[in-house]
């Protein structure tokens, strides 16, 4: 699928909704407006700014708007310098940053008041902490006894789009990116005249749980919207899992379409949800998914 194609889907999604298309988007580089690079480190930089991201390591360069050039077009640890065989202090600085805001959304938890906030009725699988979640995936692939109760209690029974929000291993993921794709995904799957389940939140989900989940709930197709394992300082990244008619013990990774990225700097999330409307329409076409899909 090429741009023009995502943006013509985007048009008929936000027009179905009311909504003024946005303009043609472009990924976002964290460096593209940024005023020339710093090459001193005589004063610490705040780690987080346009500035440090902008930053130049390289002494002396013969072409210093080629470096300039290349700086801006990749959010990629490029013309950091060096001294001798080792980084420099700012680059090194920048490194432990990233990563360190990596570890912490891994760590952290999705807000209760904010699962509460959105409307979401939330549920959780066999795992009762974050610790407990990174140690055993098995777990994370099942949901509780009580999170089962509640699905067949509260939940659309036999939708053709069950649509699932989890943790996963980014919280930032799923705080930053909700409101800019859940809305008009809703929206776009109705549009569809879709029978749309009950959007719930799964909270220290690992990807398979989906299957249990369209088992429970007789879904055609389940769509779960999960939080990526970040990146170096990229904590924002979140993916698409989407799968038709998914059995406990017959569905294996390669029935499943991905799609990842989601976030301002890569797929932006309004453009995600009208590309996943359209798949769901071909899932539900093709009565497959994955690699069993025609393309």
């Amino acid at each position: 699928m090429d741009q023009k194609q995502i943006e013509e889907i985007v048009r008929s999604v936000m027009a179905s909704m009311g909504q003024a298309a946005p303009a043609p988007s472009e990924a976002k580089c964290a460096t593209t407006n940024c005023a020339a690079p710093v090459t001193s480190e005589s004063c610490a930089l705040d780690l987080g700014s346009a500035e440090a991201k902008a930053w130049i390591g390289v002494e002396n360069p013969h072409r210093a708007d080629v470096l300039t050039e290349l700086r801006r077009s990749t959010v990629a640890r490029v013309c950091t310098g060096r001294t001798g065989p080792r980084p420099r202090t700012q680059a090194l600085l920048r490194f432990l940053a990233d990563h360190s805001r990596s570890k912490d959304t891994v760590l952290k938890e999705v807000p209760e008041e904010w699962v509460k906030a959105q409307g979401l009725l939330e549920v959780r699988s066999e795992i009762s902490d974050k610790n407990l979640y990174l140690t055993r995936p098995d777990m994370g692939r099942r949901l509780c006894a009580e999170a089962v109760e509640a699905l067949k209690a509260q939940c659309v029974a036999n939708p053709d789009v069950q649509v699932v929000i989890s943790d996963g291993l980014s919280t930032d993921a799923i705080t930053v990116n909700y409101e800019e794709i859940l809305p008009p995904l809703m929206a776009g799957l109705k549009q569809a005249g879709l029978k749309v389940g009950t959007p719930f939140f799964v909270r220290y989900g690992r990807v398979k749980i989906e299957d249990q989940i369209g088992e429970i709930l007789g879904a055609k197709v389940v769509i779960l919207l999960v939080g990526e394992r970040p990146g170096l300082g990229q904590s924002e990244s979140l993916s698409c899992y989407a799968v038709y008619s998914p059995r406990m013990a017959t569905t294996v990774e390669a029935d499943r379409t991905c799609i990842s990225n989601i976030h301002q700097g890569g797929t932006p999330p309004v453009e995600a949800a009208a590309v996943i409307v359209d798949l769901a329409k071909r899932m539900l076409e093709q009565k497959a998914s994955g690699i069993n899909m025609t393309r």
